[in-house]
């Protein structure tokens, strides 16, 4: 009988003291709630060290962790404390994510997802603190925690499964971008597109940021993807194109352009780029149909008027060295190889006039011009052209 009693007093024994240990969580919560927070860090620490012999059933407790987040959480919005403490924010989610993995009961489960959309608004203050201030790595950091948390949340409250936080992903992205950390702008602008967020814009600001990066194939291999997905969007082809003329890829440039023209027909810089692409393969003809129409759509386009101007100044050069080539003894010959070159040079003429007239201020259609005057024989426009010149160089 004495020994029945003894036992019985040793369990009891036992779990008062297991009791007093959490009483420990409970007091650290109490701390927290009369605003010692200096108290409550002490406490709380103590239960969750591994050198305290008393922690031993706190430290597999999930509300143990769960207060110590509420703890730290509090000690971020207060402006007297959050200081001294070295990522107060950070701790409390961690803390939080310790006492989800012990909570296998989820007896803690609706406390902690209501903490957690405290903590959200905590890391949202954060982020906006920390672009403030320009500490982009900061911000990217905290909307990177949010994002973590709305998984948390998840997975405690199925309902919240489908929610998908696309603003964030994209504040996320751009934190990084501000930050120049472009590999993690772009993962996180690439979570964002995935889901629709800005639509084509998105894929526009990760081409961005690819060329940033220094990454010209990753660029067009985004405006590619974004192009699927939305083909009518003439921002994507406009930028597919403008890099396919850089990196001299033609074919892929004149394809991109013939789906520009066809969505836009009434784009003169399409069929500026069309003509330009032309030009540069020796396609006159067809440069010539692709600049007019330009100019037939915007009249005061000084680039088509000026690339005009010089495709028949060229041709005329060329002829004038078809001319030089026919022997002295042959003077109607030359003569008449001559006049062809004058041609062309009469042609050139009133293109480069208007390019001068749409932008008085540049002087390559006005050198062209005094060229042209001269080789037509007309010394008083060369005159007029040539005091323009001076005129603009005294300046």
């Amino acid at each position: 009988m004495k020994k029945r009693i003894l036992a019985v007093a040793v369990m009891m024994a036992i779990g008062a003291g297991a009791y007093a240990q959490k009483g420990k969580v409970t007091a650290a919560q109490t701390q927290k709630t009369n605003g010692d927070l200096d108290k409550a860090i002490e406490i709380i620490e103590a239960t969750i060290d591994p050198s305290n012999p008393k922690a031993e059933k706190t430290i597999p407790w999930a509300k143990t962790w769960m207060v110590r987040g509420e703890i730290y959480d509090a000690v971020f919005n207060d402006d007297g404390k959050k200081d001294s403490v070295e990522n107060p924010l950070g701790t409390a989610l961690e803390s939080y994510k310790k006492a989800i993995e012990l909570d296998d009961k989820k007896q803690f489960a609706n406390a902690i997802t209501i903490n957690l959309t405290r903590l959200t608004s905590s890391f949202v203050k954060q982020a906006q603190d920390c672009f403030k201030s320009s500490d982009y790595k900061c911000a990217y950091e905290a909307f990177k925690s949010i994002l973590d948390i709305n998984d948390l949340s998840a997975s405690l409250d199925k309902s919240q499964e489908s929610f998908v936080d696309t603003a964030i992903m994209y504040n996320a992205g751009l934190a990084a971008y501000q930050g120049e950390m472009y590999d993690e702008a772009i993962e996180y602008f690439k979570k964002a597109a995935e889901h629709g967020y800005l639509k084509d814009q998105m894929y526009l600001t990760i081409a961005q940021t690819y060329l940033l990066n220094e990454d010209t194939v990753g660029a067009i291999s985004a405006l590619q993807e974004g192009f699927e997905k939305y083909p009518n969007a003439g921002d994507i082809v406009t930028q597919m194109i403008n890099l396919y003329l850089q990196t001299d890829n033609t074919d892929e440039a004149i394809k991109y352009l013939e789906i520009a023209i066809s969505q836009d027909d009434s784009n003169p810089s399409f069929h500026f780029a069309q003509g330009a692409l032309y030009d540069k393969m020796q396609e006159y003809d067809k440069a010539i149909a692709s600049y007019s129409k330009a100019i037939e759509l915007k009249e005061d386009y000084f680039d088509p008027y000026y690339n005009l101007g010089v495709i028949h100044f060229n041709k005329g050069v060329k002829q004038l060295e078809v001319a030089n080539k026919v022997p002295t003894s042959d003077q109607a010959r030359f003569e008449a190889e001559k006049q062809k070159a004058n041609e062309e040079f009469k042609k050139a003429v009133p293109y480069m006039e208007k390019a001068s007239e749409v932008n008085p201020k540049d002087t390559y259609s006005l050198e062209s011009l005094k060229q042209l005057y001269y080789r037509l024989n007309e010394p008083e426009k060369r005159a007029e052209v040539q005091a323009k010149l001076d005129a603009m160089s005294a300046q």
